[in-house]
């Protein structure tokens, strides 16, 4: 690893409040690889015999899926929290309902219905911390250095995905997976501390990043009201979420709303679902094609598994460095690269070329989380990112667990090899009709394809993109936008 790849994220380190909790961060990045084992050898142990595979499907399935009905459950008390606060309640509670489990196997009471019932818990808040996260990082470094923040944090992710699950497996073996859970509970009490210590700094730097913005927002939409007539639908708009009656607070459902309204993000979200929708398929038919077609070992599928690991972890590292690229061009590309790469798996080469390929599916897999968070980011201010963060979560987090359940039955009725060369496919396609929309100019586009934080001199209405087009003392007065129609995120 060279300074020169490292040199994006050199503000980030240097961001006080974010280097406080960096080891926080990384520390419960390693639980969650550990829990990568450990909470589905838990739940084989717990479940009754003839049982187990249903069991440990719901145990799974409780350690994600809940977050989607708390995002909906809970919009209305936590859309309008800050990001460390969002992000240490999270952190809290994963690490009270984990920390329960060695509780109850110490007590005598843990059963596999306990055990399913607390990781659903765990993860009730799950949306509403990732959200926190990234939208700390919107508070507290300038636009230009969001996409780095967001590759290091996936970063951890992806390195404690290669570390975390051999070193499950050593403590398995030596201590049990119940105190695996244990070390995994461990870690999100030292992440709940860290954010707890810093919340007061936070609140600090972003008063002093929002008086002098904020004062000139409120000047210039006072002039767009004035000009507007103060014309407004109602409450649904941007506007009417924004600056309406702060005693009404956010809706449950105010992040959707916010989503809806805006085409480059619900473009956005719908690419985001189909792309993890149809990669969905390969966790069923990848085990049944190393096993049957391949006649393989675990051995080789562990191999698969981890150069998708080191591909991922060095397209993480790169990731800071696509700062300048259009983000809906960058994405479309992403997935495109992504499906390609697995075209060597689904037509049947050997080891000696999918290897590779796969390691190189794991390289163009790491950029897309967090360019697409930056482009949220982009398009949506502090004020409304954490609803429309936690909203894009509780979709996305049922895309994937949607399309697992397709290739049970697909790999069935196909093959494994026909389902892996569908799914690399479909991916390819969808990437190329997602390039196509984004090489189309239009209003979307244009607003998306900033590089730096907004210029505060910058007025709503009509731009214009050459001397034809400068207003002549011919021309029509220009209308001015209300300001339910500016962009989210803008003053």
């Amino acid at each position: 690893m060279t300074l020169a790849m490292l040199l994006p994220y050199r503000p980030v380190f240097g961001q006080p409040v974010l280097r406080r909790l960096l080891p926080g961060l990384a520390t419960s990045a390693l639980g969650d690889g550990l829990a990568l084992v450990a909470v589905t050898w838990l739940a084989l142990q717990l479940a009754p015999d003839g049982q187990r595979g249903t069991w440990t499907a719901f145990a799974v399935a409780a350690y994600t899926l809940p977050g989607a009905a708390g995002t909906v459950l809970l919009g209305r008390w936590l859309g309008g929290r800050s990001g460390a606060q969002l992000a240490g309640w999270d952190a809290t509670v994963r690490a009270a309902a984990l920390g329960a489990i060695p509780v109850a196997h110490l007590a005598g009471v843990l059963d596999v219905g306990l055990y399913v019932a607390l990781l659903a818990v765990s993860s009730l808040l799950h949306p509403w911390g990732s959200a926190g996260r990234f939208t700390l990082v919107a508070e507290l470094l300038p636009q230009r250095h969001h996409l780095a923040a967001n590759a290091l944090l996936g970063v951890f992710g992806q390195a404690a995905t290669i570390v975390g699950p051999p070193l499950a497996g050593l403590l398995i073996a030596w201590v049990g997976a119940v105190w695996v859970i244990a070390v995994d509970a461990a870690s999100f009490a030292v992440l709940a501390v860290s954010y707890r210590l810093v919340v007061p700094a936070v609140r600090r730097e972003g008063a002093v990043r929002r008086e002098d913005p904020r004062r000139e927002g409120a000047r210039r939409e006072a002039a767009v009201r004035h000009q507007a007539g103060d014309q407004h639908e109602d409450g649904d708009h941007e506007g009417g979420d924004r600056h309406g009656n702060p005693a009404a607070g956010p809706s449950r459902t105010s992040g959707f709303r916010i989503i809806a309204r805006d085409r480059s993000l619900l473009g956005l979200l719908s690419l985001s679902f189909a792309f993890f929708f149809l990669f969905g398929p390969f966790y069923v038919a990848m085990p049944v094609h190393v096993t049957d077609d391949l006649r393989a070992s675990a051995g080789t599928l562990a191999a698969y598994y981890t150069a998708f690991g080191v591909g991922s972890l060095l397209g993480g590292l790169l990731t800071g460095h696509l700062r300048g690229w259009p983000p809906r061009t960058t994405l479309a590309g992403i997935v495109a690269l992504f499906g390609a790469a697995l075209l060597p798996l689904g037509l049947g080469a050997p080891v000696v070329l999918s290897l590779p390929a796969f390691a190189l599916a794991g390289l163009f897999w790491a950029p897309y989380q967090p360019t697409a968070t930056a482009l949220f980011q982009r398009r949506a201010g502090t004020v409304d990112l954490p609803r429309v963060l936690a909203a894009n979560g509780a979709v996305t987090v049922l895309a994937v667990p949607l399309g697992t359940m397709l290739g049970g039955p697909a790999t069935a009725l196909l093959g494994a090899r026909p389902t892996l060369l569908a799914c690399a496919v479909t991916i390819l396609a969808l990437g190329l009709v997602a390039a196509t929309a984004a090489a189309r100019p239009g209003p979307a586009a244009q607003s998306t394809e900033r590089t730096g934080p907004a210029d505060p001199h910058d007025q709503p209405g009509p731009q214009t993109t050459g001397p034809h087009d400068q207003p002549g003392t011919h021309d029509p007065p220009k209308r001015v936008d209300a300001p339910d129609r500016v962009r989210p995120g803008a003053a």
